[in-house]
Parts: C-alpha cells; structure tokens; sequence
C-alpha cells in the first residue's frame, strides 16, 4: 500500500492519528518505535538541525533530501512541512511533482508570505490574498500523477493576530479550491481558538492541529471537538537539544561520562535502530 493511501484511511478513520514532528531518519524510526501513525518532517527541526533559522532559508532540494530519509527509515507516511512551497505557482507545481514522485505521502503549504518567519517568533506573519493562495492549492491539486497524494492547507490567520471569522474564511476558500485537510495553526496557551474554528467548520475535510503551546489538550478531547491529526511537531527537536546540551555540560563538569552512561542509549540499541543486522545479511 502506497505511503499517501495510507495516510488518507488515517485521516478518514474515528481514531485521532498522532504524528512526530522529525529532523532526520533516526528521528522517524524513534517514532515509529514509539507508536505514532504519522511523521511530520518538519521545517523548523530540519532548520535547525543546520543552526539554521527556520525562514525560509532552507531549499526545496534539502527539504525533499531530508523528507525520503525519514520515509526510509520508517514505515509510516511522512507529511513534508514545505512553508509557502519554494517561491511562485511553479515553485508549487515542481514541489508535488518532486515529493509525490518520492513517495511522500503529503505536502504542507501555508498562506503566509515568503519569506516566511516561524509562527512562533517574535516578527510580523504577513498573509498571502487568500485568492493567491487559494490558486496554489488549485495548482498543486492539478499536477499530481496520483490520487491519493495530499496536499494539506494550512492557515496562519491566528497566528497573524486575526479572529475565528477570518480562520473560517480562508479555511473553506481553501476547502473549495481542492485541499485535501486543512490545517489550522494557533500560539494561544489553550485549545480554545482550535474548538472555536472547530465549532464553526462546515465542510467535509479533515482538521489538524498542532498542540506546540496548547500542549496540556488531551489527544481524546482533540479527537472529540473535530480533530483528525495531532502533530507533536518540535517536541522531539525540544528533548533532544535538552537531552544532549546535558550530556555534553555532564562530561565537561566531571571529566567523563561515568555518571550518565546509565542513562545513555547503548551502542546496540542505535545499532537495532539502524538495522545493522539485517544490512550485514546482505553480505551473507
């Protein structure tokens, strides 16, 4: 079964699916050891897996590198978080071609305007007219060679500091123009922006969501108000920059790692996650 088919009886079944946001390979098989349906390679963990800052600085090339990395590594649809999508309309059309004809189950784009900043950080979030970007979608939508392939819409309208009303707008213009999901993004502290939008959804696409700062909603509540897909998009990110800077303070401060191997994976464990057994048969 193809990786996008598979997403899509995800997104259409009762259960809420769960997706890891990942920055690499080892990050999608951690994932799927850990039980989640989905991957979410995501933007701001591929940016700053380069120290980089995630503003649109990375190209589509290294985006779609990484995105088949991590579908390799795991055998669970991956959804690539591609900002804008790379530029102009044909940016768009050339990005589907590219990731469908890798075997990425779905593709992202949000309505802001490239360059884009990360939701999160403390700059302006200007949107694109919502005739521009509903003509992205409708483009994306026209150059794909399969039918399962996604592409999924996603609205910064809370983020750039407008209500409900203007969520709901863009949300079903970009319904209309052919989005396969939408997905609605919000830095509020609780969930109540997501159930508000949620409340006045009218048309037949599922919902994602992403809980960065709403983090305490139950995934059940989720499910319950309408969601279709959680991403926990930079909580790996997050555990391994803390996970690591203490390791590596640790060592500095008592002149070995003594104290923390204990707690440390063991080289036989990253090798069963790189499969190294079932490498090695190849040579037998």
């Amino acid at each position: 079964m193809l990786n996008s088919t598979r997403l899509r009886q995800l997104l259409a079944a009762p259960e809420l699916t769960r997706a890891a946001g990942a920055h690499d390979g080892l990050g999608a098989a951690l994932a799927e050891e850990a039980g989640f349906e989905a991957v979410w390679a995501s933007g701001l963990g591929l940016s700053a897996a380069r120290a980089l800052p995630d503003a649109s600085v990375l190209s589509m090339a290294e985006i779609l590198q990484a995105s088949v990395a991590m579908s390799r590594a795991c055998s669970l649809p991956v959804v690539a978080d591609c900002d804008t999508g790379f530029g102009g309309v044909l940016n768009v059309a050339h990005m589907v071609r590219e990731f469908e004809a890798a075997g990425i189950a779905a593709v992202c784009i949000e309505d802001k305007v490239f360059p884009k900043v990360n939701s999160f950080a403390e700059h302006a979030q200007p949107l694109a007219p919502v005739a521009e970007f509903c003509h992205r979608v409708e483009v994306a939508k026209s150059v794909q060679r399969t039918a399962d392939f996604a592409v999924i819409a996603r609205t910064e309208a809370y983020i750039a500091g407008m209500d409900t009303a203007e969520a709901l707008r863009r949300a079903r213009a970009y319904a209309d123009a052919g989005a396969d999901a939408l997905l609605v993004h919000s830095k509020s502290a609780g969930p109540e922006q997501i159930e508000d939008f949620l409340a006045g959804w009218d048309r037949p696409l599922p919902v994602v969501a992403v809980p960065t700062t709403y983090h305490g909603w139950p995934a059940a509540a989720a499910r319950d108000a309408g969601v279709s897909m959680m991403i926990y998009a930079n909580q790996g990110l997050r555990a391994t920059v803390t996970a690591v800077r203490a390791a590596l303070e640790t060592i500095i401060a008592e002149g070995s790692s003594a104290s923390i191997e204990p707690r440390l994976a063991s080289v036989k464990d990253v090798f069963a996650l790189q499969r190294l057994d079932e490498w090695m048969a190849l040579e037998r």
